[in-house]
């Protein structure tokens, strides 16, 4: 309520609403010079007031009157006008008016909202003598309402405003942190220095996850401290820049139990660094030579997650600045909530991600294996690195008589799930592999296979095998994207290749084609993450890929194949933004064969003479190839070999000498029973054959075919 110092002091008429508008000025004739309404309390000075002064009417717009006109309420009050012809007349909300007496412009600030109290006279701007009350002059008075600390209502309400205000800043910038890295960084950066001037956060060491019971001892380790300072450099404003602290907090504290530091902990409520409790816990954590700032200069602030306390975080400020107020402690224990929270949050997600990544790389290959006559390389791209789990694999497996299959698959979605089907669909495929069985025989299976896993266990596949003897290609396709073939002269085409059913559909047939390989060309097999995207379709980014693959040899000129690692970087390359839509898995072969003249290959009846022939026929063999040294060796182990395949076989047995950087020898016969190595004993007249060939050959090895199978071993040759 505003005091009108007119000739009727008696009435206080009530003030006007807020939501009235205020009316233009008008000037009283005979009247002195209006007063203007200002929107904020000022602090006045006691005694009458002469002159202009100003009213501020909290909660509505001030009202002008002359010396012989009473104040009239508004009509929607319901109250009746204080005299007759009086004139209501309200000040405009203008920035400031002009004054007669004071001979300056008077600035007004904004309204603040609080509850009427007394008026008080203010001397006006710039001196003089205050105004008397009953003067043609109209008297101004100005509210002063106080809050409870003395400061007026609407400083404080700004002030809880704003610290509202910076809380949920500070919030949404730690949720936005999604890694334990970036969670610690948005709590130091969101509060320094607005809410502080250095922070320090000490997390627990190692961080539990979820309902791992932690370990002893209980050790906070700093994660991360910030410290700012003003710097005021010559002829420019002051600025932030990083301020190293010369008296580093200690980097690991063990909390005893019972002390002071864990009080506090358990505490879980913040408390300001001169209570008695922090005295003694904020040098246990920080070490007795880090200085504490004395008053409310500290806060330390549990961390404490969903189930225990997982760390600490102390907000320090200088002397110069003001102290934490009480109602600090509330943001304190606000921002340690969140960043607890958020920490076990992204404590858990990374156990998770962790998991997830180690399942997708335990289904893919460690190594590619390097067998005669191929090179190869590979590449894996997740989808996102906030998604690291799919469906996509790539296998090469060395099959027998020198032989390597190659397997790119594609499992739908982005999921454990499809990982885990992924794993057992390629297991399956090296299990078939292993039985040396057409592609298409191996696709089938694969499709019974994904049927028993489950409906809708749908991939597509492409398994092809590659021959360095006779330079050739089998493959099959079960709804995958065709293969491209890199010619040595720089020529790259899409093998035309049946497309057939994804895996899983059932009841249908797989068809296999066989193509020539010939030496230097470059096999890239692929999934669709690579050619297809929300961009464009698949055949037009596998047109591009054709493209960039000619391109890409082009550089290396006509008689040079680019190298492989290399040219699956390049391939990776031309994905743009937008173009990761789905994980990719590459593998390249490069075609080197073996020459014919690098082969020998005989076949032996199954008589009691076929070991001592074959013995001759590798003889003559290492003489034409300059290994005569190996001759010894090669000559034991064949007979031994051989030996054993003459004593089941019923059909001829096979001789085959294979010469690259290594020697290899394969026999092959038509009963399916593998040799096992034993331990003879002396009064055994046999079983010490392979026991000879496992002591003298680099490698040796046993692999069953559809119709037999073949015993192999490796010598290596001189350099």
């Amino acid at each position: 309520m505003t005091e009108h110092p007119t000739s009727h002091e008696g009435r206080q008429p009530p003030a006007a609403r807020p939501q009235e508008r205020a009316r233009p000025r008008q000037e009283a004739a005979g009247a002195g010079a209006p007063a203007a309404a200002a929107d904020v309390p000022v602090p006045g000075q006691s005694g009458p007031s002469a002159g202009r002064s100003r009213a501020v009417a909290r909660g509505g717009p001030a009202h002008e009157h002359g010396h012989d006109s009473p104040a009239r309420p508004s009509s929607e009050e319901g109250h009746a006008a204080a005299g007759a012809g009086a004139d209501t007349r309200r000040a405009p909300a203008a920035s400031s008016v002009s004054g007669e007496d004071s001979g300056r412009e008077w600035p007004v600030l904004p309204a603040q909202a609080g509850p009427p109290v007394a008026a008080v006279p203010v001397t006006p701007p710039g001196g003089g003598a205050p105004a008397q009350a009953g003067t043609a002059s109209a008297a101004m008075a100005v509210t002063a309402a106080q809050g409870p600390q003395g400061a007026p209502d609407g400083l404080a309400a700004r002030h809880e405003g704003d610290r509202l205000r910076f809380v949920g800043a500070a919030t949404r910038r730690i949720a936005r942190g999604i890694d334990l890295d970036e969670i610690v960084l948005g709590l130091c950066r969101a509060t320094v220095p607005t809410f502080s001037d250095a922070i320090l956060v000490y997390l627990r060491d190692p961080l539990p996850v979820g309902d791992e019971r932690p370990v002893a001892p209980f050790v906070l380790r700093l994660r991360r401290t910030d410290r700012l300072r003003l710097t005021d450099l010559e002829g420019e404003e002051l600025v932030l820049v990083p301020d190293p602290d010369p008296t580093p907090a200690a980097e690991l504290c063990e909390v005893r139990s019972g002390g002071a530091l864990a009080e506090v902990l358990r505490g879980v409520r913040p408390v300001f660094g001169d209570s008695a409790a922090a005295r003694a816990a904020l040098p246990e954590l920080l070490g007795g030579d880090h200085p504490v700032p004395g008053g409310h200069r500290a806060i330390l602030a549990p961390l404490r997650g969903r189930r225990r306390v997982i760390g600490a975080a102390v907000f320090l400020r200088r002397p110069e600045r003001p102290g934490f107020e009480p109602n600090d402690l509330l943001v304190a224990a606000q921002l340690a909530t969140h960043t607890a929270l958020g920490i076990d949050k992204a404590v858990l997600y990374g156990r998770e991600a962790y998991i997830a990544d180690e399942l997708q790389r335990t289904m893919l290959p460690d190594s590619l294996p390097q067998p005669t006559g191929v090179r190869l390389a590979s590449r894996y791209l997740p989808a996102a690195e906030t998604a690291r789990v799919g469906g996509d694999w790539y296998d090469a497996i060395p099959l027998p008589g020198s032989r390597v299959a190659l397997v790119v698959g594609d499992v739908m979605g982005h999921s454990m799930t499809s990982a885990a089907i992924m794993g057992q669909l390629r297991t399956t495929a090296q299990t078939l592999a292993g039985l040396d069985l057409p592609p298409q025989e191996v696709l089938h299976h694969l499709d019974e296979q994904a049927q028993r896993l489950g409906q809708d266990r749908m991939a597509t596949c492409l398994y092809a095998v590659y021959d360095p003897v006779s330079h050739r290609i089998t493959i099959a396709n079960a709804g995958h994207p065709p293969p491209i073939l890199l010619h040595l002269g720089g020529r790259a085409e899409v093998l035309r290749v049946p497309p057939g059913a994804p895996i899983g559909v059932g009841g249908v047939d797989f068809e296999a084609v066989e193509l020539d390989a010939p030496a230097g060309a470059t096999l890239l097999l692929y999934t669709d993450g690579l050619v297809e995207s929300r961009l464009r379709d698949v055949w037009t980014g596998i047109e591009q890929l054709r493209e960039r693959l000619a391109a890409t040899a082009q550089l290396t000129g006509p008689d040079h194949s680019p190298p492989l690692e290399a040219l699956c970087d390049d391939v990776l390359d031309m994905l743009g933004p937008g173009d990761r839509d789905d994980d990719i898995a590459l593998l390249a072969a490069r075609f080197d064969g073996i020459a014919p003249s690098d082969v020998a290959y005989w076949f032996l009846e199954p008589e009691d003479a076929a070991p001592g022939r074959a013995r001759r026929l590798a003889r003559r063999a290492l003489a034409r190839w300059d290994l005569e040294e190996l001759s010894d060796s090669v000559e034991l182990l064949i007979s031994e070999v051989v030996t054993n395949a003459v004593r089941y076989a019923e059909r001829p047995v096979t001789l085959r000498l294979l010469r690259t950087d290594v020697l290899r020898c394969e026999v092959g016969d038509d009963s399916p029973q593998l040799p096992r190595q034993r331990r003879a004993r002396d009064t055994d007249e046999g079983g010490r054959g392979l026991f000879l060939v496992n002591r003298l050959a680099r490698r040796w090895g046993a692999t069953r075919l559809s119709g037999g199978k073949v015993v192999w071993f490796e010598l290596p040759t001189r350099s």
